[in-house]
């Protein structure tokens, strides 16, 4: 289903020797949300986990994606059901909070959650840190989108003393200020929210030449807070840069996730660390079988092993697995 992009209701049209869709309903609704928020880490780390390093020091980051929604909301699914910008003609969706490592060859994907109305930011960071603590490896920075610019997000993490970076939300006079200029620089800044908290934030702000750039010429301030870091401003930009292979993340797994319209919260979570898996064991493979042999750090032939080519693999595996008969072949 998921190599297919075909749903429960195509799969059993499509493959021979495989239960029928009454079956596959009846045993996709045994899954339990709760046991699969418990196992996501171990479904998801199967075979990539053996190639990262207990103690080593990985850069992380932590981004959500949402999946447009066109059902009904009931109690049923009301609590993860969220109302966003508009995107693809709706406002709703069903929304996942991941954490990746972005090291260059070990981009895997380590744990992915469904976003809950009623869990705030701080709760998910508290997981993934727990996490990371857990499987034993160290933080060397933490990359953060820039939905998690408040108060209690940064009064966390430097109460855990985690080293991050997070984008700079323009907005207020202050703000909008700092960033006018043409020479990359550091400033201080004290932010406030509505019940009048406060933390104190070291900002660095990166200035490059548009160049044409979306139809734009003359500097661009690149503002981001930072803490338990030392860099240069051009080097925290560049880092934060490496955030952006999660949306490529994301383009690969839509591209595996299984289709449905159903409104079952377990059932899209199923489908969801299904899509994060594949895309997981494609990246092992290839740090396995695809590394060149030289001296020097790790480089990967990429080129050799696209991920549309892993694709076919598993398709030509499940041809000869499950003796796929295809549509047009039935119609003739």
């Amino acid at each position: 289903m998921a190599v297919d992009n075909s749903s429960v209701h195509s799969a059993s049209k499509h493959y021979l020797e495989i239960p029928c869709e009454t079956s596959l309903r009846y045993h996709l609704k045994k899954l339990d949300i709760e046991e699969l928020i418990w196992l996501n880490e171990k479904i998801l780390l199967q075979g990539s986990v053996s190639s990262l390093k207990p103690e080593k020091k990985y850069e992380f980051a932590i981004d959500f994606t949402n999946d447009p929604y066109y059902g009904k909301v009931d109690s049923s699914n009301e609590d993860y059901v969220i109302r966003s910008q508009a995107k693809k003609s709706t406002n709703s969706f069903y929304s996942y909070v991941s954490l990746s490592i972005i090291n260059r060859n070990e981009r895997y994907t380590l744990a992915v959650l469904p976003v809950e109305r009623t869990k705030t930011k701080v709760d998910y960071l508290t997981y993934f840190i727990d996490l990371i603590e857990e499987l034993n490896f160290n933080i060397k920075v933490l990359c953060l989108d820039r939905e998690f610019y408040s108060v209690d997000v940064f009064e966390f993490l430097q109460n855990k003393d985690i080293p991050h970076i997070t984008p700079v939300v323009r907005r207020g006079k202050t703000i909008k200020q700092l960033l006018k200029g043409r020479k990359a620089r550091s400033a201080e800044y004290v932010m406030k929210n509505a019940q009048k908290k406060e933390v104190h934030l070291d900002i660095v702000i990166d200035v490059k030449y548009m160049k044409g750039k979306r139809g734009n010429y003359g500097c661009e301030n690149l503002a981001f807070v930072v803490y338990g870091i030392k860099w240069s401003q051009r080097k925290v930009s560049n880092v934060y840069r490496r955030r952006f292979a999660i949306e490529s993340s994301y383009r690969m797994r839509n591209i595996v996730k299984p289709r449905t319209s159903t409104k079952d919260v377990t059932f899209r979570y199923f489908f969801t660390l299904i899509s994060f898996l594949l895309r997981n064991a494609w990246l092992c493979l290839q740090k396995k079988h695809f590394t060149i042999v030289k001296p020097g750090p790790i480089t990967i032939d990429e080129d050799k092993f696209r991920f549309a080519r892993f694709i076919l693999f598993v398709e030509e595996w499940l041809r000869r697995k499950l003796r796929i008969q295809l549509v047009v072949q039935c119609l003739r």
